[in-house]
């Protein structure tokens, strides 16, 4: 670096460097709540990491981030104000010291998740490829992580993949409690080597080295040289976290411990003639600037308590059938024959493709078709936008997640719904929550496309209806179709929507005919259907038993007995509204759904019939639902095991039975 550089660089790190310290006094005074993780001694690597970096490049950061987001020029005020969980805060108070973020800096978020920045840079790092503005991502991620699967996951698809990412690692010395030495068998380089990524060893606290490295490395990856793999070895001063009495740690500092980045930055400052004076100029400017920051959030307001709910969805407008676009394919004429469900979806993705430009679909051998062929052909008709991925299911989500927050539009396919485990995760703690972590700054418009039914001897890891699962998971919508009409509309409103959507498709409807609909065919997200209008008893149900409900009513029906069913079609949202006006008319409430009974979404529609629609009850509420053990594989056992028609009939006589007398009109 020439004078000027080094002496910018200088300020940046001192910039770090007196926030840090300013925050840990204020988390030990309680001005701070939560937990907090500092970076003292590692500001060389975040400022000379991104000192080159440009303004559209993105970085993915880590529980111990306030350096990276600082060095990326996030504003301290705004981060001060974010660790007090004050409004002006980056993230509005939602985020906290573990999750600060500002997309519009390049900031797609730390993460309270050892690893789980990885994968989202690597689907930033491809939806940046797509636009082709030569931007990159860094992903910045400790010695800790690398024993992660999220790691080998991500760093293998990007160098598959050939994406302009960089990893950078900043090797402190310790993971959490333990040292690094005890964590790993082989360096981080033969890793690199590993997975065909080059890799460079830096030290982490010469900010010269660090900057001249990457430097390099960013022309390397923005010059279409795929991925790299990039060591900063530094020191963790401080303890994991704030309180951390460290007695782990050996009595002083090891022998070989580096020279304090600032105190070496700054002899080197002076080799090049800049004066004590000066410096001690800018050691006053930067904590007057720390000063003022925290003077500001201290001062600033906390989140109106009524704004607790807020930035959970994106806003929902209303879906309605869409105009044709200039790449619609015609309206299908009345007289053509039934089609087949996954004919019909394969549809809707092709019509999706077609319409947008930032949709892309990704997973394993979607390329080829998939397990079921439900893509087959669309990898011809748009290349480079139905994409092979390793049996990698975190990098998969990851990437959905990642490129969904850097403006595409993908339709991830998680192979089978019992794989969920696998993944959790990056649905669970980071497509669920980023958009209300980051206080609504960002949008995930994330489909997973999945799949489940039990009925085929498929045993107990491929067939679980986990549905409640995910509905208990706030910011996630979770649809499960019925009909083939259905399938679509819901299919292309989750892909126009601006929320992460699980969109979970019954195997055994894939060979259920339908008319295939036409492309402008919406259906809107969380409202249900009355699929059969009736006055005797309400049967709410969802996917294939929605169907198996309808058949349940013509059986109840020869008796006398009319029942109204009612298809959810959206699981969460759940539309409340439909299912308690039924329920006013009918007085009686039946819900039947392929999954365990017990702890299953028909407990929340029951808890919403005895609250709600207490009033409305003539009976107790009835559920029909599988028993509490893991789907049998012996074609016999499974039969005993899953809930039929007989079941939800047998179900419904015993609500329309004594000692439940029907209503009388008053």
């Amino acid at each position: 670096m020439n004078r000027d550089e080094l002496r910018t660089a200088y300020r940046r790190m001192l910039l770090i460097r007196r926030t840090e310290e300013r925050v840990a006094v204020l988390y030990g005074q309680g001005v701070i709540p939560g937990f907090v993780h500092l970076s003292v001694g590692q500001e060389a690597v975040a400022v000379g990491t991104l000192f080159r970096a440009r303004a559209d490049d993105v970085i993915t950061s880590t529980h111990r981030g306030h350096g990276h987001v600082l060095a990326k020029g996030l504003d301290p005020a705004g981060m001060f104000a974010e660790l007090m969980g004050k409004e002006t805060g980056a993230c509005r108070g939602r985020g906290g010291s573990m999750h600060v973020a500002d997309p519009a800096l390049g900031i797609l978020g730390a993460n309270g998740i050892v690893g789980a920045g990885l994968p989202i840079a690597a689907g930033a790092a491809h939806a940046l490829r797509v636009r082709g503005s030569g931007a990159l991502a860094i992903a910045f991620f400790g010695d800790g992580a690398v024993a992660t699967g999220a790691f080998h996951e991500s760093v293998n698809l990007a160098a598959l993949w050939r994406l302009p990412i960089v990893f950078v690692c900043e090797n402190n010395g310790f993971s959490e409690f333990s040292r690094t030495s005890d964590q790993h068998v082989v360096p981080l380089s033969a890793r690199a080597a590993g997975y065909g990524v080059p890799f460079r060893r830096v030290d982490g606290n010469d900010v010269e080295a660090v900057e001249g490295a990457l430097s390099a490395v960013f022309d390397e990856v923005r010059g279409g040289g795929g991925p790299y793999l990039v060591e900063a070895v530094t020191l963790r001063v401080r303890g994991h976290y704030e309180g951390d009495q460290q007695r782990y740690r050996a009595a002083g500092p090891p022998g070989d411990a580096p020279v304090d980045p600032l105190v070496r930055a700054r002899a080197r400052l002076a080799e090049l003639g800049v004066r004590d004076e000066e410096l001690d100029l800018i050691d006053d400017e930067v904590t007057r600037t720390v000063a003022e920051a925290e003077r500001f959030a201290i001062a600033s307001p906390e989140p109106a308590p009524e704004t607790a709910l807020d930035f959970v969805y994106s806003p929902r407008p209303a879906a309605r059938p869409r105009p044709p676009t200039r790449a619609a394919r015609p309206d299908p004429d009345p007289g053509e024959k039934p089609v087949s469900t996954s004919r019909i979806l394969r549809q809707a993705m092709h019509d999706a493709l077609a319409d947008d430009p930032r949709v892309f679909l990704a997973g394993i051998d979607v390329g080829g078709g998939n397990v079921f062929g439900l893509t087959r052909g669309l990898a011809e008709r748009f290349p480079g936008r139905v994409l092979d991925t390793p049996i990698s299911e975190t990098a998969i989500m990851g990437l959905g997640v990642g490129a969904a927050m850097a403006g595409l539009r993908p339709v991830v396919e998680l192979m089978y719904l019992d794989f969920l485990g696998t993944c959790l995760d990056q649905l669970m703690n980071q497509a669920a929550k980023l958009r209300f972590m980051t206080g609504g700054a960002v949008t995930v418009p994330l489909v997973v496309r999945t799949q489940f039914g039990s009925g085929r001897s498929s045993g107990s890891q491929h067939s679980q209806s986990l549905e409640a699962l995910l509905a208990h998971l706030p910011g996630l919508t979770v649809v499960m179709p019925s009909t083939p009409q259905d399938a679509y509309g819901l299919l292309r409103a989750a892909i126009e929507d601006d929320n992460p959507v699980i969109f979970i498709e019954n195997r055994l409807l894939y060979e259920r005919k339908g008319t295939m609909p036409p492309p402008g065919h919406r259906v809107p997200l969380g409202e249900a259907r009355i699929a059969r209008p009736g006055t005797d008893l309400t049967i709410v149900s969802w996917s294939r038993m929605a169907l198996l409900a309808l058949e349940a009513a013509q059986v109840l029906a020869a008796e006398g007995i009319d029942a109204e069913v009612i298809d959810l079609r959206t699981v969460t949202p759940l539309d409340r509204r439909t299912v308690l006006d039924s329920l006013a008319r009918t007085n009686r409430l039946l819900i039947a759904h392929e999954a365990v009974t017990e702890f299953g979404a028909g407990a929340e529609l029951a808890a919403l019939a005895v609250n709600e629609g207490f009033w409305s009850l003539d009976a107790p509420v009835l559920r029909v639902g599988a028993p509490s053990a893991p789907t049998p594989y012996s074609p016999a056992l499974e039969r005993a095991w899953i809930p039929d028609v007989n079941d939800i009939v047998t179900a419904a006589r015993r609500l329309m039975q004594d000692p439940y007398p029907r209503r009388r009109a008053s």
